[in-house]
């Protein structure tokens, strides 16, 4: 069960931090985002229309009719002391100026995959791993309950660093998302500041 106000949360003990939600179009940062919120999310999506054809990689889009175009913006009550900040980022290319801003003081980011199209995700991994100082982790999201590629292919294919921890999980499920949560802020807390060397992914 994922606590909330009803619970007994103290505002005036506890501890609230911002959370960014990263990943490229379609692999479903704004859907995970609602499934956790316990309070209407805010959602800054624009209708996709012809005029984006050439702009925005629409492959695999399937049936979305909508992309984001500033950020998700969701809140849960993640533990009775802890109040998380969800700010998920947009994912086209032409929006990724956004992301300094909304990463800004964050406590941890989660970078979400699409295990069929993992170039989708390079952009926001090489952001959190070399220009940026958020520590992050990284979240597999099994669309239709499935897991379409083995952890540790995955793990290899992202060219992942033995630390950074790789987790799966269901955007749809509110247990599986808060699961998600909770490694993140695991994982920041237990951090040591040891410098990493950097890496670039290319295309195979």
């Amino acid at each position: 069960m994922i606590p909330t106000d009803a619970d007994g949360l103290d505002p005036a003990t506890a501890i609230s931090a911002k959370i960014v939600i990263a990943g490229g179009f379609g692999v479903g940062k704004t859907t995970l985002v609602r499934s956790i919120s316990e309070v209407p999310p805010l959602n800054t999506e624009a209708w996709m229309t012809e005029a984006s054809e050439g702009i925005d990689d629409l492959s695999m889009s399937g049936a979305k009719s909508t992309t984001t175009v500033a950020m998700d913006f969701g809140r849960i009550s993640l533990f009775p002391d802890l109040v998380l900040y969800l700010f998920g980022t947009p994912g086209q290319p032409r929006f990724w100026f956004l992301w300094d801003d909304l990463s800004r003081g964050a406590l941890g980011a989660v970078v979400l995959v699409d295990s069929r199209r993992l170039d989708q995700s390079f952009a926001a991994l090489n952001y959190f791993e070399n220009d940026s100082t958020v520590p992050y982790i990284v979240a597999v999201n099994r669309f239709e309950g499935k897991l379409w590629h083995d952890v540790d292919e995955v793990r290899e294919a992202l060219a992942l660093r033995p630390d950074i921890p790789l987790v799966t999980c269901d955007a749809r499920e509110t247990a599986s998302t808060a699961q998600v949560l909770r490694d993140l802020v695991v994982h920041t807390m237990s951090l040591a500041q040891v410098p990493e060397p950097r890496r670039t992914r290319t295309h195979a």
